[in-house]
């Protein structure tokens, strides 16, 4: 098993759970809880230790708290040596791209972090000016679900495909009317649709506003010249660094679907990567993996005990 090309992974909202960093708290990457702390103005480690379920449905703090765990067990990961081969490409969902680019060096831990802040706070605002929602299209192949949310729109109704999870796991973003139609509809492709907790239409373009705010906050961030390949969301191809790219990349990835099914093709495909290393918290994107491509190794580290 040793020696085979890894590839790290990292959730996104939606991953978050109450006291989701009690397995990390008494680890020496707990620390780190200090550092992103002062780059968010939030206290994470109260966050990921105390916050009710209710305090993480709100955006912004379910994004800075998920980037905390992934960011936490990429560190106690990396000081404890545990990759048994070279990592060559990172990737992660949505919010996770943040803690897919700081893994990868592209970002220093406290410019991603302060990144993160800025878009949880631009999406929750953003969402607060246009009510929307999501849900999630089970059993259904995409260009079904594509077809089905085409139709809805010729209608007037707002709505999109959002992610492209995994085969036969397709999300949908828009207004409520939209999304409900296509909640209606959805057994005449024979799908199941389940509603998402989420507060509001990401991944489409009511995330506009958002989207202008964050490409200021990431032109005013410095990345680094070259770092490690991260499969990017909107286009599911690899960027090293070289030429930049991330300011475009990560503004048009808040109103474009997520490529998720794709991007775990590109890492396991033209990059080579043996293994795909989930972390943070939960194992929704093992889950992914495993219905996209069975042949691939999987190891989800959402606390210290799997790291041993």
């Amino acid at each position: 098993m040793g020696g085979r090309p890894i590839g790290l992974v990292f959730p996104g909202q939606g991953t978050q759970r109450q006291a989701m960093g009690a397995p990390w708290r008494d680890t020496p990457s707990w620390s780190i809880t200090a550092e992103i702390s002062e780059a968010t103005g939030e206290d994470i480690a109260d966050l990921l230790l105390h916050a009710t379920t209710e305090q993480l449905r709100r955006t912004d703090l379910a994004q800075v708290s998920v980037f905390s765990v992934a960011m936490i067990a990429h560190a106690e990961a990396v000081r404890r040596g545990a990759f048994d081969g070279p990592v060559v490409a990172c990737a992660g969902h949505s919010l996770g791209e943040y803690a897919a680019l700081t893994a990868a060096g592209a970002y220093t831990l406290s410019a991603a972090a302060a990144l993160v802040a800025a878009r949880g706070r631009a999406m929750r605002e953003a969402s607060g000016a246009r009510e929307g929602t999501m849900g999630v299209l089970v059993a259904a192949p995409v260009d079904s679900v594509e077809q089905l949310v085409g139709g809805v729109r010729e209608e007037g109704a707002d709505v999109w495909v959002a992610n492209v999870n995994a085969p036969g796991q397709t999300v949908v973003s828009g207004s409520p009317e939209g999304v409900g139609r296509v909640a209606e509809r959805a057994s005449s492709i024979g799908a199941k649709f389940i509603r998402l907790q989420v507060g509001g239409a990401f991944h489409s373009p009511y995330m506009a506003p958002a989207a202008e705010a964050l490409a200021a906050a990431l032109k005013d961030t410095a990345s680094a010249p070259r770092h490690l390949p991260v499969v990017a969301n909107v286009d599911a191809r690899p960027y090293d660094g070289d030429g930049g790219g991330w300011t475009e990349l990560g503004t048009r990835q808040l109103t474009s679907p997520v490529l998720w099914e794709e991007s775990v093709r590109t890492l396991t495909g033209p990059l080579g990567c043996g293994r795909l290393v989930e972390l943070g918290p939960g194992r929704t994107l093992a889950g992914l993996i495993r219905r996209i491509d069975p042949g691939v190794e999987v190891v989800s580290v959402d606390g210290p005990a799997a790291l041993d």
